[in-house]
């Protein structure tokens, strides 16, 4: 008797987490032998460009304050060692590079940093 009530539990369970599924939307297809058959909608990935802009924000400020409490002579003698390393620093190397935003923040902060 316990097996029936196992396999009536298993079968609500899966109901239940089906439905949750199609809460947030769904599709209709008819299979080739006629049946309904109702599968949740794709969500796509949305970027918001005010997301990418506080990432970019972010990671300027974050390498402006490095440039700031080394210096700019050591920042760049470590940006030149990442250059001769392996194609992962040297990709980090290209992206650490200094850039006119990140010397103008860097520029604004460094009073604040000594």
């Amino acid at each position: 008797m316990s097996e029936i009530f196992k396999d009536f539990d298993d079968r609500i369970e899966r109901i239940t987490s089906k439905r949750a599924k199609l809460r947030d939307g769904y599709v209709g297809r008819v299979n080739k032998d006629g049946l309904v058959v109702f599968r949740p909608k794709r969500r796509a990935i949305s970027v918001s460009p005010r997301g990418i802009a506080m990432v970019l924000f972010a990671f300027i400020f974050f390498k402006a304050l490095i440039m700031s409490h080394l210096g700019i002579n050591i920042y760049l003698e470590r940006i030149d060692k990442l250059h001769s390393g392996t194609i992962v620093e040297q990709a980090g190397a290209f992206i650490m590079q200094p850039d006119p935003a990140t010397l103008w923040v860097a520029g604004k902060i460094r009073p604040y940093i000594q």
